[in-house]
């Protein structure tokens, strides 16, 4: 599965939102900087999709906000349902 997403660093918390456009943006407890928010991005996404952290890819976005990820494993179609029940 593909990912297309915001991430935003310095929340209070970690979490998973759809914004009013559909977009996904994940808050991230963690400062932008040497990669920490990057790994903690990989390391909620393992979670929310139950897979080890080795499989979740960021292939594009290392240093910018909006990010492309692969979750290995993952079908599209399961990916959506775990999003949508995550998200509801």
């Amino acid at each position: 599965m593909i990912l297309h997403l915001r991430a935003k660093p310095n929340a209070r918390q970690t979490q998973l939102l759809r914004a009013p456009d559909g977009t996904l943006t994940v808050r991230l407890q963690a400062p932008p900087q040497e990669g920490q928010a990057n790994a903690v991005l990989l390391a909620f996404l393992a979670t929310v999709f139950a897979v080890p952290k080795s499989r979740v890819l960021l292939l594009s976005g290392h240093t910018a906000p909006f990010k492309k990820l692969e979750i290995e494993g993952v079908s599209e179609e399961d990916g959506q349902r775990i999003l949508a029940a995550r998200l509801a």
